[in-house]
């Protein structure tokens, strides 16, 4: 059945437009160009969010900040080769999806790390990279509150996975 799902699904939205008596292949040209110049818009915002996390990273800044929370992380017994992944899952998707390949490769996909790291991923988003390329989609420049409440957002996954992890897999 799932084979039929998508050319189900362009039938029925070429017989509605049939129907309805649209235009159906000048309505898609018409979205490709407006998909378009919607990308050729969002690139400035991607490339200074690849260069913020090079720089980030390159700086030395990622390990600094992975040293202060080391110790907080170490009372609660959290594994430290986790904290790469928690700090730049929110900045960027795949630079975090690169650091739980890793973990899991080191691992192994049925350890604890592995399978936190799996969570973890899910539980979380790309707070910076979403608030960067779809607010600069739109326009909007003050975005405070915002990335507070995402940045939040994160935490509260991170913890979260934590906790949920080490209940099920101990």
């Amino acid at each position: 059945m799932s084979i039929w799902l998508i050319p189900g699904v362009i039938l029925i939205v070429l017989v509605t437009a049939t129907i309805k008596r649209v235009p159906a292949y000048e309505v898609f040209v018409e979205g490709s160009k407006e998909g378009i110049q919607i990308a050729i818009s969002l690139l400035p915002f991607l490339l200074g969010m690849m260069v913020s996390i090079a720089i980030f990273q390159a700086s030395g800044a990622m390990d600094a900040a992975l040293g202060l929370i080391k110790p907080l992380t170490s009372l609660f017994a959290i594994p430290e080769q986790i904290l790469p992944l928690a700090l730049i899952r929110p900045i960027s998707g795949t630079a975090a999806l690169s650091v739980t390949t890793e973990l899991i490769r080191t691992f192994g996909p049925d350890s604890f790390v592995g399978q936190l790291a799996s969570v973890m991923q899910g539980s979380t988003d790309t707070t910076l990279y979403i608030i960067t390329v779809y607010f600069g989609a739109v326009g909007i420049r003050r975005m405070g509150d915002a990335l507070k409440v995402g940045l939040l957002a994160d935490l509260a996954g991170i913890i979260a996975s934590i906790v949920i992890v080490i209940i099920l897999f101990g």
